[in-house]
């Protein structure tokens, strides 16, 4: 009888997932790896939309990292991302736990409604997230929030022309519009906690804060962890909201790596530049899936 490894060597082409994930490769390499590659490549020219000719330099790589700009701007985004992500986290964490806490008490409708209005921020796109929250920092009489300090006595607050309230205005928006991925996979994370854990805790008198910070938190923590992990990708290639509600302003008080390497392309007119920033972006990025994936590793090896 012909052994496995026989049997294996003699296996026609056609029987393997070869086939059937080449069109899949093939997409991928012209949608997104060769895209890459270019914005890599580019990185190391001086290419400038107006002029068709380029040659290969490191003095666009040597202007960037020496110019004070470009780390302000990482600070902006640094702390963009990182109060988005922790509020983001908690908000979802929150909303998941109350709704969780609904369904037990047979609060159904109540828990739905929850889980339906968080869904929409999630729904909505992101330049559309940006045009409705300017509305409602709008400091005109028509703001929302204007009107509602001033039935308060609190008048000449500036949500959006002021640099330190803008950046905090911008990030209020961006948790409003990214909580929603944090509950559902809060949300998911909580329904694989064990409910004996949870009726021997009540048997020996636990509060609600032992079991959370006890059973719950502990059991769901890689949940969390990838939670964090994938929101702290997405809000580093945040733009669309931000552009559509500041432009990166009140001057570059709000401005986030990727729409610097926007307006340097499109408003500088410099490829190279551009090129650059979203290649210091992409390596972000990339760190952060290498962070991820070794989560994901680790849950399977558990």
């Amino acid at each position: 009888m012909p052994s496995t490894n026989t049997l294996l060597k003699h296996k026609k082409f056609s029987d393997t997932p070869i086939p059937w994930l080449l069109p899949l490769f093939i997409i991928l390499a012209f949608m997104f790896v060769y895209p890459t590659m270019q914005v890599i490549i580019y990185g190391f020219t001086n290419a400038k939309i107006t002029s068709p000719n380029y040659s290969f330099t490191l003095r666009t790589y040597k202007s960037i990292l020496s110019n004070p700009s470009t780390y302000y701007t990482l600070w902006i985004t640094i702390i963009f991302v990182f109060f988005s992500v922790l509020f983001q986290t908690l908000l979802g964490l929150a909303i998941a736990l109350a709704v969780d806490k609904g369904e037990s008490l047979l609060f159904k409708r109540g828990s739905i409604f929850v889980r339906i209005s968080s869904l929409l921020s999630w729904a909505i796109p992101g330049v559309i997230v940006g045009v409705v929250w300017g509305f409602i920092y709008s400091e005109t009489g028509t703001g929302i929030l204007i009107n509602l300090f001033k039935s308060l006595n609190i008048e000449n607050i500036k949500f959006l022309t002021d640099p330190k309230n803008a950046l905090v205005s911008v990030i209020v928006a961006n948790i409003w519009r990214g909580s929603a991925q944090s509950m559902i996979l809060s949300y998911a994370g909580l329904k694989t906690v064990g409910k004996a854990q949870i009726e021997a805790s009540n048997i020996d008198g636990a509060n609600a804060w032992q079991r959370l910070s006890k059973i719950i938190l502990p059991d769901i923590f890689p949940v969390i962890s990838t939670n964090i992990i994938l929101n702290t990708i997405m809000t580093f290639n945040t733009f669309d909201m931000v552009w559509s509600l500041t432009g990166g302003g009140p001057g570059r008080a709000t401005e986030v790596l990727a729409m610097t390497s926007y307006k340097a392309i499109f408003n500088n007119y410099s490829i190279s530049k551009g090129s650059t920033y979203a290649t210091l972006l992409l390596l972000i990025n990339s760190i952060m899936a290498v962070i991820y994936f070794n989560i994901l590793r680790k849950r399977e090896e558990d």
